[in-house]
């Protein structure tokens, strides 16, 4: 059973009584004889508040039909307002439908005979101190206030606390540590990977060259591909015959060739140690995570190809070893049930989600970037990044200006190599002017505070008509 924090980090609508809880219950008349009631500053101020610093919005379901409260609505901006209420619950259970919620995601503060059932389908069923004995023994929080007295002010600082305090836990969760020392996540240097993949072409002297050169660029890591070539082509595709640079061969020996054995990714392990840079792959299958296991990466990457591969994924958690899931090719569906299954192997497993659109190349209106922002606020706590496989640069520089943590994009020495993937890779020259530009950036983007520069300070004396008092008599002096 989640605790009472835990409750409260979820909720995402407050619904509220009226009469006895925004109001201290009393009836007051106006100059006409209209009735009044009488609000108290503090739970309107709980209102705005829950809102800007919680994100959650405030509902009334009453069985009254006071002018007073329609107007207290709108001074609150509340729009989920139902007035004349007979039936709470049936209205409790339309608010959740229309708005696509979950009893767990809401809060109701009820005080009387008439708020128990719907008290006992919310998440939290909350009263104020005054309210009667017996909706007091229901009640998941009692307040120490009472109604039109402060009582839903109570509710909303608990809850925004709760929310804060999630929101603090879920940004240190973003940053995952690696065992080579690098880190991902918000306020870390973008994690930038030259996926060289197959494009070594079945030769380990082609690789080292790639390494070298994502050296030179400044890359953060390479990244390979690992398949068991039986496991993964399909039998009907085996003797299929290819063109290929060892002359006209079946299909499943063209992929046997392109595959590198334990030799060729022990000699890949020293040299990339030796140059101090981060290697890793995207295994294909789970014989390829037995595989992998005899060397000590930092992470694993699942192809968008494999992300409804349960096995593999299962597998490679087995690992513990940070996750990568890239989401080319997939539902929202497809990826819910991805991260859920992470989340059921371990609430805290460090988990990476990508946005990719897998076309190579990919056309400029299917890139999708604002997916990354998308991706961020459905799955908060992960670092999110982006696979690309477009053929221009400044696309990959504006997914880091949109919030990518990490960056991958397919490396070639030439792109017009032999194989499937050169042609929506990026040369070395372009990966060097790509990594510039993440650098550069990233030191722009600052930190959002306002300042006048040093360098400011000429131009200001020079051209500016009125000047600050901190600034005046400096300008007097030069004058």
């Amino acid at each position: 059973m989640k605790n009472i924090t835990q409750k409260l980090e979820n909720i995402k609508l407050v619904l509220t009584d009226c009469d006895g809880v925004l109001t201290d219950g009393g009836v007051y008349y106006g100059a006409e004889g209209e009735e009044l009631k009488k609000f108290d500053i503090r739970d309107g101020m709980g209102v705005e508040r829950m809102r800007n610093f919680a994100g959650v919005d405030t509902g009334i379901i009453t069985g009254e039909l006071s002018p007073s409260v329609i107007k207290r609505a709108e001074k609150l901006k509340i729009t989920e307002l139902h007035l004349g209420v007979k039936d709470k619950p049936a209205v409790f259970k339309e608010i959740l439908s229309r708005l696509n919620l979950k009893a767990e995601e809401v809060a109701y503060i009820g005080d009387d005979t008439n708020d128990v059932e719907v008290m006992k389908l919310a998440g939290i069923g909350v009263c104020p101190a005054n309210a009667i004995s017996f909706i007091k023994d229901i009640a998941t929080i009692v307040c120490e206030s009472e109604g039109g007295k402060g009582c839903f002010r109570e509710l909303a600082e608990l809850i925004i606390a709760s929310h804060q305090a999630a929101k603090s836990k879920s940004a240190a969760n973003e940053i995952i540590a690696l065992n080579s020392g690098n880190k991902i996540g918000p306020g870390e240097p973008c994690y930038i990977i030259a996926e060289i993949g197959i494009n070594h072409n079945g030769d380990l002297e082609i690789a080292k060259k790639l390494i070298d050169e994502a050296v030179a660029a400044k890359a953060t890591a390479v990244k390979f591909q690992k398949r068991t070539p039986e496991i993964c082509v399909p039998k009907d595709q085996w003797e299929i015959m290819r063109d290929t640079p060892w002359g006209r061969i079946s299909y499943i020996d063209y992929k046997r060739k392109t595959e590198f054995g334990i030799a060729e990714y022990a000699t890949i392990d020293q040299y990339c140690k030796k140059l101090g840079i981060d290697w890793f792959v995207s295994t294909w299958d789970v014989e390829a995570v037995d595989f992998m296991e005899h060397f000590d990466t930092p992470l694993y990457k699942l192809a968008s190809a494999s992300l409804t591969d349960f096995p593999l994924i299962k597998r490679i958690l087995l690992t513990g070893k940070p996750l990568m899931l890239s989401t080319g090719m997939s539902t929202n569906k497809e990826i819910e049930d991805a991260v859920k299954l992470v989340k059921e192997f371990d609430e805290h497993y460090p988990l990476l989600i990508a946005h990719s659109t897998s076309a190579y190349p990919c056309k400029p209106e299917e890139l999708n970037l604002k997916m990354i922002q998308t991706l961020g606020d459905r799955y908060p706590g992960f670092p999110i990044g982006y696979s690309g496989h477009e053929t221009g640069l400044a696309t990959t520089v504006a997914a880091v200006t949109l919030g990518a943590t990490f960056v991958e994009r397919h490396f070639t020495l030439d792109r017009a190599m032999w194989g499937s993937d050169h042609a929506a890779s990026v040369e070395p020259q372009g990966f060097q002017r790509m990594v510039r530009d993440i650098r550069d950036v990233e030191i722009a983007t600052g930190d959002g505070i306002k300042r006048v520069y040093e360098s400011e300070l000429g131009p200001m004396k020079r051209l500016r008509v009125n000047i600050s008092p901190e600034y005046k008599e400096e300008k007097e002096k030069t004058a």
